[in-house]
């Protein structure tokens, strides 16, 4: 069996009075695709934030592999092999696709605030950059302004924006959000490929989406983990189907 990736213990967060997020326990396995799913307000995105950094825990440990993570900056969160995507598309609109996977690279290499050196002789940012737009399948459109891509071309962006980092884990947050049919099974078949060998976590509404992409889900309602099994378990689990799936899953 592949080591643990990504471990949450008694996880919790409260904002005042309010709690979140009430004591999550999860194992992510290394290599597997896996969905969090659950109705609006359980705490998905939440618990993103706790994961990446972006917020504090009240309570409990996350560990990437060995290394304790709850408590570091995004930054150093990210350095150590975790990156993440957020609903919003994250890309700078009047920056070309090139342009935007060349700074991705250049942070990976502390180039970012290198203004004395010129960028074109920097060759192993270029080949990592158009080894990015070859995996993505931009290659075409590398000169084109990102507010000009399709949406789904403009998520395939920012996911190549999370790659740049070498990241082992990976998070994506809702990255079909707004897609028609075409433009998810694009990105569920582009996902699919750049995430092979490493670990995904991924929110994600579409219920198609879920059951095709993971290998297993979890389901967070009102801050707990109430059920984690393969796509046929959950869609089997009567609680599940009681607390979200309801039709979705006839």
């Amino acid at each position: 069996m592949n080591p643990v990736a990504l471990s949450l213990r008694d996880v919790h967060k409260s904002f005042g009075d309010v709690d979140i997020i009430n004591g999550v326990d999860l194992d992510l396995i290394a290599g597997e695709r896996h969905a969090l799913i659950g109705p609006n307000g359980a705490g998905k995105s939440t618990l993103f934030h706790l994961i990446s950094g972006q917020l504090s825990l009240t309570r409990g440990t996350i560990y990437l592999g060995d290394q304790r993570i709850s408590g570091l900056t995004p930054e150093r969160v990210n350095r150590l092999g975790l990156a993440r995507s957020f609903q919003i598309t994250n890309v700078f609109p009047k920056l070309s696709v090139f342009e935007n996977l060349r700074l991705a690279v250049m942070r990976q290499h502390n180039l970012q605030y290198v203004f004395w050196r010129g960028i074109e002789g920097q060759h192993a940012v270029r080949e990592e950059t158009e080894a990015l737009l070859e995996q993505l399948h931009l290659m075409a459109r590398a000169g084109t302004l990102a507010t000009e891509l399709s949406y789904s071309e403009q998520r395939a962006l920012e996911i190549g924006v999370v790659l740049a980092s070498h990241p082992q884990v990976i998070l994506l947050d809702e990255p079909m959000a707004g897609m028609s049919r075409e433009e998810s099974a694009y990105a569920v078949d582009l996902i699919r490929k750049v995430t092979h060998g490493k670990t995904l976590l991924i929110v994600e509404h579409d219920m198609d989406v879920v059951f095709e992409l993971s290998d297993r889900i979890s389901v967070l309602v009102y801050g707990r983990i109430v059920a984690t099994g393969t796509p046929a378990e959950i869609r089997a689990n009567a609680e599940v189907k009681e607390a979200y799936l309801g039709e979705e899953v006839a």
